[in-house]
């Protein structure tokens, strides 16, 4: 199989007409417009093949992984899906640190979600508190991404949150991804996160964008909304000289 024929195959130009859209940092020639269920097939089928594939023999997947860096934007989200769904940890982890530093979009960062750091929590919140602290803003976002993903309700600590909420980032989707933490932690753990945002411990962009999203989410009740919006910081418009 021809990977990149493939999903040029599967193009629809109404889904990349939207696809460019909401994911303006990406190069829209590199965006062919490919809907992520035809990808994820895809996905399935290549990971078939290699599960069939004799062990001496290198499989498509693994002949993809090492193509970085990719063309196209869908064969990065296709490099996503594949990943997530590796079940040997420490060959995750070794691709995950050969394709993050690739990663230049929060649409293909989002989109990794290895299903066995749910399996392997004390060795993923490891690699989380080393991602968080890398220069590459992706890496960052991954990792904010993975303390959001697995360690929430029973697993949340405040050590975590003490670390996130000490990154300070000009990159408006580390910033995004730190509001958005710390909204989604509100409704698994109210109690221990409202204090980050009664003693403003957050920068006031990502302050005031944690409680729009939090006011925003179906998992908040009523009257902690209501209590939120009590929370904004008002933000002064500069004078504009005539």
């Amino acid at each position: 199989m021809d990977i990149v024929k493939e999903l040029l195959a599967l193009y629809d130009l109404e889904y990349k007409a939207y696809s460019s859209k909401i994911n303006p940092t990406v190069p829209q020639e590199t965006i062919i417009g490919v809907r992520i269920p035809k990808l994820r097939r895809l996905a399935k089928t290549l990971l078939k093949a290699a599960k069939q594939a004799d062990k001496s023999e290198i499989t498509q997947v693994n002949a993809f992984f090492s193509e970085l860096p990719h063309k196209y934007f869908e064969e990065n989200l296709l490099h996503a899906i594949l990943i997530s769904e590796m079940q040997v940890f420490n060959e995750l982890v070794e691709e995950l640190e050969r394709f993050l530093p690739y990663v230049e979009d929060w649409a293909t960062c989002d989109t990794i979600s290895p299903k066995i750091f749910a399996e392997r929590r004390p060795e993923a919140e490891l690699l989380a508190y080393k991602w968080i602290k890398d220069s590459h803003p992706y890496t960052i976002r991954f990792g904010i991404c993975v303390f959001m993903s697995y360690f929430l309700g029973d697993w949340f600590k405040v050590k975590q949150a003490d670390t996130i909420v000490a990154i300070r980032s000009d990159e408006y989707y580390v910033n995004m991804m730190i509001a958005w933490y710390f909204a989604t932690a509100l409704a698994f753990n109210y109690e221990d996160v409202l204090p980050y945002l009664k003693d403003q411990r957050l920068a006031v962009w990502t302050h005031n964008k944690t409680i729009q999203k939090a006011v925003e989410s179906f998992r908040i009740k009523p009257e902690q909304k209501e209590y939120l919006k009590t929370l904004r910081i008002p933000v002064r418009r500069k004078a504009v000289s005539k």
